[in-house]
């Protein structure tokens, strides 16, 4: 059952191991384990880092022009245990894992568990081909995902486009002035507007000073003609 199990993991995964012990480590759940340094929880952690720094190497060279709390967010998205999980189970790696009777079925295994298998199959890797093979393999399953969360993220966030465009074709960068608040201080209200350069835009009110901004970013694109208020509809659903 073992070897048939590692045989089904490699072939899913397009790689083979020198090392089998490797892979079996990565499968095995503390569940069955005679103890937890048997199990796959040592390579969970290391995987974790290495997943974490390909994303991140990843993130820096594809979006040369975005900050790094936009590149942070998407980062967060792309190595969160959902993700992991749905990239475990796209690889079919439920049916590869070593479990114990604890463990009720493989059909309803809890995300962390899957989550977990796809860490440790990545330091696993990394041990046994180093790390520019396991980037590779890395990247072929998160970049999809990466590009997703990327595109979520620019489309929600006004201000990212606008800063972007400020920064290439104007040579300057937007300030936000608060211009106005009113309410008591657990409800206030903010107005904000944008300026860039010479021009400031249309203010727009919020119930936070972020919410505010976003909403005179979204009215100077409009302006700008840059997008049109039924596309930024859309993209705010």
């Amino acid at each position: 059952m073992r070897d048939e199990a590692l045989e089904r993991c490699q072939e899913s995964i397009g790689y083979r191991f020198k090392d089998p012990s490797l892979l079996e480590a990565a499968l095995t759940h503390a569940s069955i384990a005679n103890n937890r340094l048997e199990s796959n929880e040592r390579l969970e952690f290391l995987g974790d880092a290495v997943l974490g720094m390909v994303a991140c190497d990843y993130l820096f060279r594809r979006f040369p022009d975005e900050l790094e709390g936009e590149l942070t967010k998407i980062k967060s998205t792309v190595v969160s245990g959902r993700t992991c999980a749905k990239i475990s189970e796209q690889l079919g790696l439920a049916d590869c894992l070593f479990l114990g009777n604890g463990i009720s079925t493989r059909s309803r295994l809890p995300t962390s568990v899957l989550a977990a298998v796809f860490e440790s199959l990545i330091a696993a890797m990394m041990i046994d081909a180093g790390l520019e093979r396991t980037r590779e393999f890395v990247l072929q399953y998160i970049v999809p995902h990466i590009e997703k969360a990327a595109a979520s993220e620019h489309q929600q966030n006004f201000k990212s486009q606008l800063q972007q465009h400020a920064q290439k074709d104007k040579q300057s960068t937007p300030i936000y002035e608060l211009l106005d608040e009113k309410g008591p201080d657990h409800s206030k209200c903010f107005e904000v507007a944008v300026r860039i350069g010479g021009q400031r835009y249309p203010s727009a009110w919020g119930p936070s000073k972020k919410d505010a901004e976003q909403k005179a970013a979204y009215k100077a694109l409009i302006e700008m003609q840059l997008i049109s208020a039924d596309t930024a509809a859309a993209q705010s659903h």
